[in-house]
């Protein structure tokens, strides 16, 4: 299935191989909007590696992350090699969480100190890393979700829309100027990148 979204006319893949950290969207475009942006943003200003797969207007296939496959992918592959953990970025909108950011992933050492940045940085927002306060569709815990195969693993980060810079709340905002929230929530993974120690990525047992 994956191919067969890979191969959709106007679906593209990027990838840029940086630092062993990563970040990816494979929901990007119109499927969850802003998280591709997000994720490009934050390895470029952090020096890390970067994956997406972008679709394009008018058009929403929402494959599961567990058939995100990278046998399907050189690209996919390539990035998965390169890195030694990665961050997916994803967006998400569900009654009573549109302002609660969600860390999920089996890298929890990686989701803790990713929730702390985002804590002391992004305000306005809750954000949850204990795994049993995340419901549980949203946890991306599955052995073949990308952001587990890094070789330390990941954490899936699950983001309402107004951090994407979604919905009325941004009615009236000037579409040449970034919202403060998202550029909150950019430097805030990026500095959660540059500042992560290698020495703690070990690789979170199955929950």
């Amino acid at each position: 299935m994956f191919a067969r979204l890979l191969s959709h006319p106007g679906v593209r893949e990027h990838l840029e191989l940086r630092g062993r950290f990563g970040f990816l969207a494979f929901h990007g475009g119109s499927l969850e909007r802003g998280t591709d942006d997000i994720a490009a943003a934050a390895a470029a200003r952090s020096a890390s590696s970067y994956y997406a797969v972008v679709q394009p207007p008018e058009f929403r296939w929402h494959l599961p992350s567990k058939r995100v496959d990278p046998a399907c992918s050189e690209r996919l592959t390539a990035f998965l090699d390169h890195v030694d953990v990665a961050v997916a970025v994803h967006g998400y909108g569900r009654a009573g969480l549109f302002t609660t950011i969600l860390l999920g992933g089996r890298h929890r050492p990686l989701a803790t100190h990713l929730a702390s940045m985002l804590r002391s940085r992004v305000g306005h927002y809750e954000v949850r890393d204990d795994l049993d306060t995340i419901p549980g569709d949203l946890r991306g815990l599955h052995q073949d979700n990308p952001v587990n195969r890094p070789r330390h693993g990941g954490v899936q980060l699950e983001l309402p829309p107004r951090v994407r810079g979604m919905g009325p709340y941004w009615q009236g905002w000037p579409k040449d100027r970034p919202n403060p929230h998202t550029e909150a929530l950019i430097d805030a993974l990026a500095e959660a990148a540059r500042s992560w120690d290698p020495t703690r990525e070990t690789a979170a047992t199955s929950q």
